[in-house]
């Protein structure tokens, strides 16, 4: 049973919440537009297990450090992470056809700044876009989300909202 923590577009921007909703995860997941090396490095010593993709906002050192598409296990869950993704229905065309060919248990993106949490029952996976952590976007409020993985199966999943952008 692992403990994960998702996190999204912080543009460079470090909020002390941070560690108090995410130290107590096992992993930390970060769907890209971290924003700086330093930001990263922040996330890194936290946790043992950092996983992250780069952003469009991302420049050339977060994207040799981090892919453009993550694909993992955790626990008996396939995890699939990306920016630039989308949502059910409406899949970036970018990863659509990979998604098709071959769907995860978990899709995760970021890059919208809206929070989404649904199944693609078409697909049989659970889509997460944990919204925007950081200041920068017109998002209202800045949040994260944390959820269980046990096994195969998902529980717990929460929102944490972080406070207001502004």
């Amino acid at each position: 049973m692992k403990k994960i923590g998702i996190i999204s577009d912080t543009h460079a921007y470090w909020d002390d919440k941070y560690v108090t909703y995410l130290d107590g995860c096992d992993e930390i997941w970060h769907a890209g537009d971290i924003g700086s090396a330093e930001l990263a490095d922040r996330f890194e010593v936290m946790r043992p297990t950092f996983r992250a993709v780069y952003g469009n906002c991302d420049g050339y050192d977060l994207r040799a450090r981090y892919p453009e598409v993550l694909r993992f296990k955790c626990e008996d869950v396939d995890v699939m992470m990306k920016h630039i993704g989308g949502y059910p229905g409406k899949y970036d065309r970018s990863v659509i056809n990979r998604l098709f060919a071959s769907p995860p248990d978990l899709f995760v993106s970021g890059h919208s700044h809206i929070l989404k949490i649904m199944p693609d029952k078409r697909l049989n996976l659970l889509h997460i876009n944990p919204g925007a952590a950081g200041l920068q976007g017109w998002h209202r409020e800045r949040t994260l989300v944390r959820l269980t993985i046990d096994g195969s199966k998902f529980a717990d999943c929460e929102v944490i909202t972080l406070g207001s952008r502004n």
